[in-house]
């Protein structure tokens, strides 16, 4: 049932983060009434950015929560946060509507990552734990490969974006069965009862002891987000723009992504977190570098299918490292601060990708409108990962600390 609520919860997270890439465009056509490329990129921009900085916030906030509550408790209110605000999109009426709803929405996606992660990983024996991390990784990815679907065989326009706004809320559903059938994490109501928090969570992850494991933490987080947000997230709207295609590369990178994210997690059980950290960057740096200058608007119609299969392996690539956090980030902390910790590392890394979302954007406009240089510059952010993953501890083989 844990597992169950959770996989559920981070399908529809990956489902709702995938609404606005598809339906931003047409959304800010329409309210903004205009065509303008670098209007609507910059909006693009804004949008996302705000939407990493919320999740960024509810992954702290809702951490804090569930450290201090419960994980089924706070779950449940992230679950519902995430949900009727993404709706709440179907009413917006400007463009700074859409990012401030989007905004809220993110505080419950954020959230939801950590509580879940934390629920799951302390209900089940340390074994699964890999093929745990990688359905974790897998699930958020197929809501991505669902909206990808959704999209293509439906043309999200100016005419039904609201409507695809709306549907966001429906796992707000979710939430019945959370609190009636989810039961506890007793890891967690043990550790509070041996040894109950006497300050704040969020100061001792920052404390003598766990600050430099925070830090590396949120570096890990950033690095992955960075290259997803600042640049992968980018492909369909650059290839919506050369040939009006972006649903169908959308469905290429989930699908490589759903991949993956799975074997990501699975192959540090076998070889270790570290050594597979660093070969995740490389592949990832590798294929986006191939897909941002293999291709363009000249040669896209005879390169179409081979573009299909790169955007592909570049989701399998880049989405690995959701695999990866899932299984890595819950054995650098105590159970008392878990959720707080993970919580922190994973979407603390939000904010610095919305610096590279708006980063992109702002390159998007000094490469005269041309995504693929600007997403292939950003994409330069594995090579810190190459050097950073050898000052972190290995873990593999340790049960989780408590």
């Amino acid at each position: 049932l844990t597992l169950t609520a959770a996989l559920l919860g981070w399908m529809f997270d990956g489902l709702e983060m995938g609404i606005f890439p598809i339906a931003g465009r047409p959304a800010l056509r329409d309210l903004m009434q205009t065509a303008d490329e670098g209007q609507i990129s910059q909006w693009m921009s804004v949008a996302i950015a705000v939407f990493l900085i919320g999740a960024a916030v509810g992954g702290v906030a809702f951490g804090w929560l569930g450290d201090r509550v419960g994980r089924v408790r706070a779950m449940t209110l992230s679950v519902l946060t995430y949900s009727l605000f993404t709706g709440a999109c179907y009413f917006a009426t400007e463009p700074w509507h859409l990012a401030a709803l989007r905004f809220i929405a993110a505080l419950g996606m954020g959230g939801e990552w950590a509580l879940g992660v934390a629920l799951v990983m302390e209900s089940w024996p340390g074994i699964a734990r890999p093929v745990l991390a990688g359905l974790i990784g897998a699930a958020s990815n197929v809501g991505f490969l669902m909206i990808g679907i959704f999209s293509w065989s439906i043309k999200v326009d100016t005419s039904n974006w609201r409507i695809v706004m709306l549907a966001g809320a429906a796992p707000a559903l979710l939430t019945f069965f959370i609190r009636i059938f989810v039961p506890e994490s007793e890891r967690w109501q043990e550790a509070v009862a041996r040894e109950p928090q006497a300050g704040s969570p969020l100061a001792e992850v920052f404390g003598p002891r766990l600050w430099k494991t925070t830090l590396l933490g949120i570096a890990f987080g950033s690095i992955a987000l960075i290259g997803t947000w600042g640049s992968v997230q980018w492909i369909p709207t650059w290839v919506d723009k050369i040939a009006g295609n972006g649903p169908q590369m959308a469905i290429a990178s989930s699908a490589g992504a759903v991949v993956g994210s799975f074997f990501g997690a699975v192959l540090c059980g076998r070889w270790g977190r570290r050594p597979v950290y660093f070969g995740l960057c490389v592949a990832s740096l590798v294929m986006c570098t191939i897909v941002f200058n293999a291709f363009n608007a000249e040669n896209y119609a005879a390169n179409k299918h081979w573009m299909l299969l790169t955007v592909a392996l570049v989701g399998c690539a880049t989405a690995a490292f959701y695999g990866w956090l899932p299984l890595y980030l819950p054995e650098l902390f105590p159970t008392r601060v878990r959720a707080t910790g993970q919580g922190l590392s994973f979407n603390f890394g939000r904010i610095a990708a919305a610096a590279g979302a708006l980063g992109t954007g702002q390159l998007v406009a000094f490469f005269g409108n041309d995504y693929a240089r600007a997403g292939w510059t950003i994409s330069m952010i594995y090579l810190v990962g190459l050097v950073l993953i050898w000052f972190a501890p290995e873990t593999q083989g340790r049960p989780l600390p408590e």
